[in-house]
């Protein structure tokens, strides 16, 4: 437990942080690559942020006695990159990769990912091609 900065007391450590900062946070982090999330439709980043999906799976290193299934919950956002980083926080345990969609749906290594951007692309793309509209940097 941590001291309250607002007063005397005990509390839990916990982020404000927001699933969308998240994403953001981790693109930086696990991929070295900086950006603003794209909304759906019209696609043009901005601060309302539309999610491509959210998938539930099982994952083996998060098993614990509140959840002996280790069910997990991920977000998918399509990241605008305007910038990629020569450094970054984990870049001596991940190497970043660019790839086609086709080529991330074949490199996937759990059929839930693939199952997510697949889905999540083709809404995206449909979206993007009902409303005639691409990415337009405001920034």
């Amino acid at each position: 437990m941590i001291s309250s900065s607002s007063g005397p007391g005990l509390l839990f450590p916990k982020n404000d942080e927001t699933v969308k900062e998240a994403a953001v946070r981790e693109a930086v982090e696990e991929a070295g690559v900086r950006g603003i999330l794209m909304v759906s439709p019209p696609f043009t980043p901005c601060l309302f942020v539309g999610l491509l999906g959210d998938y539930e799976f099982k994952s083996k290193t998060h098993q614990d006695e509140c959840s002996p299934e280790g069910l997990c919950k991920a977000a998918m956002y399509a990241l605008y990159v305007k910038e990629e980083l020569e450094t970054w926080p984990e870049q001596k345990t991940r190497t970043r990769t660019w790839l086609t969609i086709g080529e991330a749906v074949e490199n996937c290594r759990h059929a839930w990912m693939k199952d997510a951007l697949v889905e999540g692309f083709c809404k995206w793309h449909n979206e993007k091609m009902n409303q005639g509209k691409g990415i337009t940097d405001e920034d």
